[in-house]
């Protein structure tokens, strides 16, 4: 089979397309054929040497997508060829054929694309454990979620607004702002702009209830943008490390920091099965919209991670075998 594959850490250049052997299946895998690969910054942190990879060269990156069964493990059962399936959390995934645990399996509505299960799953997995178990919107909540024209920042929109919320964004450019707006966000401030005081300002000088902090490097503008009493939800460090938190800044607000991580909610088959197709059955009724993903062929793997290092992207990027 065809992959794309790096034998040492760097640039998008150590990457090559090229002829690998066939991955081994276990008693309890199915082997898919891929038809659509979701390309995520996880990628690009592996190629750098960032994230840990298990095993020697040839790696290959890769945790999401969808595709056709090929075959079954002597272990499986309700699965058959011909089935459409996608995963969000399995290795291995840039390439033409992928060994997936039947654990992590998640069947395909017939009137959902591979494209559409393959840019939602992943972030939309995080965003939905972060509107039910991080912090469980209510109807009339306020959130403010940074980087919202991003890839969990728009599908984190969109299911705020299901639940019944309100959404103040944050973005770095006009350009993202007009994305995050066509999402459904209710405001949208730049962050070259002094946005923690037009949070306060559309707040009526009381703040967002809940803060979805992504970016790291702003954790303590998130505090400032909170109200007395609420919750900042920390999941991811896109513009650097933050700072420490002191816990009598907590105790004198009455502020509430949380962590989130998917790997710890996605924890069984039922918990994956459940929580996508409520993903899928919001798409199917009209209510979450997935924006139009940006394809690259899977041969063509470095000028996608060039593309998704540049930051111009604010949907999904997917490699095509």
């Amino acid at each position: 089979m065809k992959a794309l594959i790096f034998e040492s850490f760097g640039g998008p250049d150590v990457l090559q397309y090229r002829e690998i052997d066939h991955p081994v299946m276990g008693e309890d895998d199915i082997l898919l054929e891929m038809k659509a690969i979701g390309l995520n910054f996880a990628d690009v942190y592996r190629r750098k040497g960032n994230y840990h990879l298990a095993g020697k060269p040839p790696y290959i990156c890769g945790y999401e997508g969808a595709g056709i069964v090929k075959e079954t493990g002597s272990n499986v059962t309700g699965i058959k060829a011909g089935d459409r399936i996608a995963f969000a959390d399995v290795p291995y995934a840039n390439a033409e054929l992928v060994a997936v645990p039947k654990e992590k399996a998640i069947p395909i509505p017939d009137d959902i694309s591979f494209e559409t299960a393959a840019s939602l799953l992943l972030q939309g997995l995080t965003a939905h454990y972060l509107t039910k178990d991080s912090y469980g919107i209510q109807s009339g909540d306020t959130a403010l979620v940074h980087a919202a024209a991003g890839g969990v920042g728009q599908i984190l929109v969109q299911i705020i607004k299901i639940l019944g919320g309100s959404v103040i964004g944050i973005t770095s450019s006009e350009e993202k702002r007009q994305a995050a707006l066509s999402v459904g966000a209710d405001h949208v401030f730049l962050y070259s702009e002094d946005w923690k005081q037009q949070v306060l300002d559309v707040t009526e000088g009381k703040g967002a209830d809940v803060v979805y902090e992504s970016v790291g490097s702003t954790l303590m503008d998130s505090f400032e943008a909170a109200r007395i009493g609420g919750t900042v939800v920390f999941f991811g460090m896109a513009g650097g490390d933050p700072v420490s938190v002191d816990p009598r800044m907590l105790m004198d607000t009455s502020k509430t920091l949380t962590g989130g991580d998917l790997w710890n909610v996605l924890t069984s088959h039922e918990e994956r099965v459940k929580r996508s197709h409520e993903l899928f059955g919001w798409i199917q009724e009209g209510t979450l919209k997935v924006a139009e993903p940006t394809v690259f062929s899977l041969r063509d793997g470095a000028k996608a991670h060039e593309y998704l290092e540049s930051r111009k992207s604010t949907g999904k990027i997917l490699l095509i075998p």
